[in-house]
């Protein structure tokens, strides 16, 4: 097992004026299950490749445990990497395919096939051992992927979208495997996805990229409750923060018409800021209660929740809202609502620099 190190990394594609990544510094400890999440094109799959050996480094260096592999070979870096196709031999048994790298690696017969037998007791893929990849499931090929990784018993696992082929269904199940497989395992994982519910449900940690840029790196908890800016604030959490254009006056939040007092935090005087405030964060007035006036668009049922989508007029600009609401008892489409926001959990963010406000 082993610590990975980036320091100051980046990587510049010729005829791209702009870095993919951008002078990235990363830490994560040895054991660590880190995500790296972003939008598409923000340098997380880059950033992965190049730990894997697979992209050049055109500055910083990269290292695993204390060794240096910024110009080592990917077949010496002791990492095993996992595809979103997941890249199986088909012309390969199920077993084969499991031991291909311990073949290559001059392991005798008896101790592959005792490995991959183990593996795949881990795996639930014993009775799938003698077929081919094309006679097996989406989920049991990645399993089988997972299985060729974990019986190299690397030093790093690398994992790039590895449930995107999957049914909405699979994805959760497999996402609780991987999950939970490598907290067993304790070997440190780098998963890249672009999924901000895969990453908050099974990250130590997450990284989050913006056009090449490192936004924030904390705890799930972390990112949700203290974002440090607009972009991490609208990514993280599922439906998005909803965010909107706000002054900040002597300590309270002018929006809509209505005034909100800021339960903690320093106020600048009439400052133009950004107002954030989470669907589950709002709640329906009760009656002759002041509050945000709102018109219902849709309803979106979930069962035990509901999703209002609902608009509001802000100084003459039309502003979309959602509102988490029990699923059983809530209002419906084209009924008007007013809702009172829940300020300790309110989120303000400096309307020039994006970035958040103490």
């Amino acid at each position: 097992m082993a610590s990975v190190t980036f320091e100051a990394v980046s990587r510049v594609y010729p005829g791209n004026p702009k870095p993919s990544v951008d002078s990235l510094n990363l830490e994560i400890a040895d054991g660590e299950f880190l995500v790296l999440v972003g939008p598409s094109g923000c340098g997380k799959s880059t950033t992965l490749r190049m730990l894997a050996g697979l992209e050049e480094i055109d500055g910083g260096r990269v290292l695993i445990g204390d060794r240096d592999v910024t110009n080592v070979p990917p077949k010496d870096r002791d990492i095993a990497m996992v595809f979103q196709n997941y890249a199986l031999y088909p012309h390969m048994t199920v077993a084969e395919n499991m031991g291909f790298a311990l073949k290559i690696a001059g392991v005798d017969k008896a101790t592959r096939a005792a490995r991959v037998e183990e593996v795949a007791r881990l795996l639930d893929l014993e009775q799938y051992l003698d077929r081919k990849p094309k006679a097996l499931s989406g989920g049991q090929r990645q399993r089988v992927a997972m299985g060729r990784a974990i019986v190299r018993e690397p030093q790093v696992f690398l994992m790039d979208e590895p449930l995107s082929n999957l049914d909405a269904k699979l994805r959760v199940q497999t996402r609780t495997q991987i999950a939970s497989l490598q907290r067993r395992l304790g070997v440190t994982t780098v998963y890249v996805t672009h999924d901000q519910t895969e990453a908050l449900t099974m990250g130590d940690r997450i990284a989050v990229l913006k056009d090449g840029k490192l936004q924030q790196v904390g705890t799930p908890r972390e990112l949700f409750a203290t974002p440090k800016n607009v972009f991490v604030a609208g990514f993280i959490g599922s439906p998005a923060m909803n965010l909107m254009p706000a002054k900040l006056v002597d300590g309270r939040v002018h929006f809509a018409g209505q005034e909100f007092a800021v339960v903690s935090g320093g106020a600048a005087g009439g400052a133009d800021i950004v107002f954030g405030i989470r669907p589950e964060d709002l709640r329906i007035a009760s009656t002759g209660e002041a509050g945000i006036v709102a018109e219902i668009d849709l309803v979106e049922e979930l069962g035990a929740d509901g999703y209002l989508y609902a608009h509001l007029e802000d100084n003459g600009e039309r502003r979309e809202i959602v509102v988490r609401v029990d699923g059983r008892n809530h209002p419906s489409a084209g009924e008007t609502v007013t809702l009172v926001p829940d300020m300790t959990h309110a989120h303000l963010f400096d309307a020039a620099t994006s970035e958040r406000l103490a």
